[in-house]
């Protein structure tokens, strides 16, 4: 009795693996040696086109099957030495795999990808086999190579080789499916499996390839079949149909069912070994459970302090396990989703390559830290922002190898992305050597905009200007950058995953521009302060110290703002009370406690009534659940089951030092 399988339930699987095997797919062929490349590397990437060939041909994708086939065939000639690589046919390698990926995407949106853009594609591709092979003086190649040879619509002799019991049960399954088994044996360890079937050869490899590797599969015309099938496993098998329909028939042992029939040895050969693909929503729902957990622990600490610790010491005990437990989980749990940075600086080399090409430009990517992690939520939101800062230093940085070469450099420049962790922070830099940004210029541009600025400010506050809206110095506009638009954006981003923009730069030698972000948006290592009935959390890594100010220490400015003098240092100081409008809070600064504060790298004093604590909490999405507010970032539930809001450090140092105006309403 045949078993109808609905295969959109596989789609998904299929989608990521092909999305990872199209990332290797490009990384391989931008590291490739043009003179001699690495003949593992083109394997490689012959596997990945070949296996996107299968699964695409398994699910029905007709023009990411018609695109990989033909791909497929060039790759083969190139491994096998019958196409010397250029630069150019790294290219045309590259756009397709370009194409490869928009295909994907339509498929994985529902609809059908462009049919202009196949054709346009198969038509470059065929055009350089038929050069190749005018080349060589042969005909171009039509089909996959030699396994592939055998002619469709007869007998087969297939080879299974070092598979297990249960693989070998799940092959002959879907194998039936693809025709009808006309006999099989084992032969020194191997299954050999003869096959009647309107399937090609390259259709079978396509569907085996999903439970085992295709160096365990050999597939030859069969001459040598059976008289008779007495160990022939009876499954049914449905009649003979067009290859396309057969390959869309079978779900070509979908990932689900494969890990369902497969014992642990046999995985060894899967994609990430001991590892299992889990969506984000669910890590997502897991992190908000142990949450709430850390909450309630909370909570019955609180309840639990009232009590006598002698008479209930098992309780106490039983608690302080409890704390233990509820943090390490916390932490199991937020490390599924911190990803490497490698996820990101892995889409630069074709970035940096194209746009080297286009401004002719001859530049070296260097990169540090791939194995440095980032919450996922924070990695993906990276990306734009750190797209932009590489496009900019490309463009305005790095000058073109006449003008370096001029200057008594070398014609190659260097563009460095680096990331390392920092105390509870990431810290990713952005750097190249090339011209340097122009002190005088910038202050010339940032006056005609109407900017407030004097000769006198610092370098670290020029350098800053380039982020206000609407700022260029772009002498000529172009499609990469230089349009006054975006540098605001990308600080503003920054400054929304409750990170800054740090810039340094030397005039001639090059510039960096560092972004410094918090590792996790869910959990907070935080300081809680109380102002007036209030209770406030400070994040930890940007508390500095505390004392109680003497009145001889706090001083009256012009513009009636107060500062504080701390160590031979005049630290603007901020009235807590006063940015939030709390009532019944001091008033006196020498009854309150000053905490010293940096932020984006400026120091500066913060007065509350007093301090509490501090705890790890967890953050709670203040605009999701109520609305914005000014210098809040997020909000968290106490102990006792009252809400505090977190303070927005760099925020509060942009807006209220300068104006101790209220930021929140009463």
């Amino acid at each position: 009795m045949s078993v109808d399988i609905d295969i959109t339930q596989f789609y998904q699987t299929f989608f990521e693996e092909a999305e990872e095997l199209l990332v290797e797919m490009e990384q391989l062929l931008l590291g490739l040696d043009i003179e001699s490349p690495d003949p593992e590397h083109l394997n490689a990437i012959f596997r990945a086109a070949h296996s996107i060939k299968g699964g695409a041909a398994t699910f029905g994708f007709a023009a990411l099957t018609e695109t990989t086939h033909i791909f497929e065939n060039l790759l083969d000639r190139t491994r096998r030495q019958e196409l010397a690589l250029t630069r150019t046919i790294i290219d045309t390698f590259l756009e397709t795999k370009d194409v490869l990926q928009d295909q994907l995407n339509a498929y994985r949106n529902g609809t059908e990808p462009d049919p202009e853009t196949l054709a346009r594609i198969c038509a470059v591709l065929q055009q350089l086999a038929q050069e190749a092979a005018g080349h060589a003086g042969a005909p171009a190649p039509a089909a996959a190579p030699a396994p592939a040879a055998a002619p469709a619509g007869g007998g087969l002799k297939i080879r299974l080789i070092k598979v297990s019991a249960a693989d070998q049960a799940l092959l002959r399954e879907e194998l039936a499916n693809l025709g009808e088994i006309t006999g099989q044996e084992e032969v020194n360890g191997e299954l050999v499996v003869w096959l009647n079937t309107q399937c090609s050869a390259d259709d079978i490899i396509a569907v085996c390839c999903f439970v085992i590797d295709m160096d365990q599969i050999v597939i030859e015309a069969a001459t040598d079949a059976p008289a008779a099938a007495p160990a022939v496993v009876e499954v049914p098998a449905p009649a003979p149909a067009p290859v396309a329909p057969a390959a869309a028939a079978a779900p070509a042992a979908p990932a689900a069912a494969r890990e369902k029939a497969r014992p642990a040895p046999a995985a060894a050969h899967a994609q990430g070994e001991g590892s299992i693909r889990v969506p984000t929503e669910k890590v997502d729902q897991i992190i908000n459970l142990v949450g709430e957990l850390v909450i309630t622990q909370s909570m019955l600490a609180q309840t639990a302090s009232s009590l006598d610790p002698v008479l209930f010491d098992r309780l106490f005990s039983g608690m302080g396990q409890l704390e233990r437990n509820a943090r390490d989980l916390q932490e199991a749990v937020m490390s599924i989703r911190m990803m490497p940075m490698d996820y990101v600086f892995s889409r630069f080399p074709r970035l940096v390559r194209d746009l080297a090409s286009k401004l002719g430009k001859q530049i070296d990517l260097v990169t540090f830290g791939k194995a440095t992690e980032l919450d996922k939520s924070l990695i993906e939101r990276i990306i734009d922002p750190l797209t932009h800062l590489v496009r900019n230093s490309l463009d305005h940085g790095i000058e073109t190898p006449d003008k370096r070469v001029a200057a008594g450099k070398d014609a190659t420049g260097q563009l460095i992305l680096s990331a390392q962790h920092h105390g509870g922070n990431i810290v990713i830099e952005v750097s190249d050597d090339g011209g340097g940004l122009n002190r005088e210029r910038i202050l010339a541009k940032a006056i005609q905009n109407g900017l407030p600025v004097s000769e006198t400010i610092t370098d670290e506050e020029v350098w800053q200007l380039i982020f206000a809206p609407g700022f260029s110095t772009a002498e000529v506009i172009t499609d990469v950058s230089g349009r006054g638009v975006g540098m605001d954006v990308v600080k503003r981003n920054i400054q929304e995953m409750g990170g800054h923009v740090e810039i340094s730069s030397r005039p001639g030698l090059g510039t960096t521009i560092r972004i410094v972000l918090p590792l996790t948006l869910a959990i907070l290592d935080g300081m809680s302060v109380k102002v007036g009935e209030e209770t406030f959390i400070l994040p930890l890594n940007c508390v500095m110290e505390s004392l109680q100010p003497k009145a001889e220490d706090v001083h009256t400015a012009a513009n009636s703002d107060r500062v504080m003098h701390v160590r031979g240092e005049y630290l603007p100081l901020l009235e807590m009370h006063r940015v939030f409008n709390v009532a019944g809070a001091l008033q006196e600064p020498t009854q309150g406690i000053a905490v010293i504060l940096q932020a984006e790298g400026k120091r500066f004093a913060l007065l509350v009534d007093q301090l509490i604590g501090q705890h790890q909490v967890v953050l709670k999405n203040l605009e999701t659940n109520y609305r914005k507010v000014p210098c809040i970032s997020a909000a968290t539930i106490l102990g006792d089951g009252s809400v505090a809001l977190i303070v927005d450090v760099g925020a509060l140092q942009r807006t209220g030092v300068r104006r101790q105006e209220p930021a929140l309403a009463q």
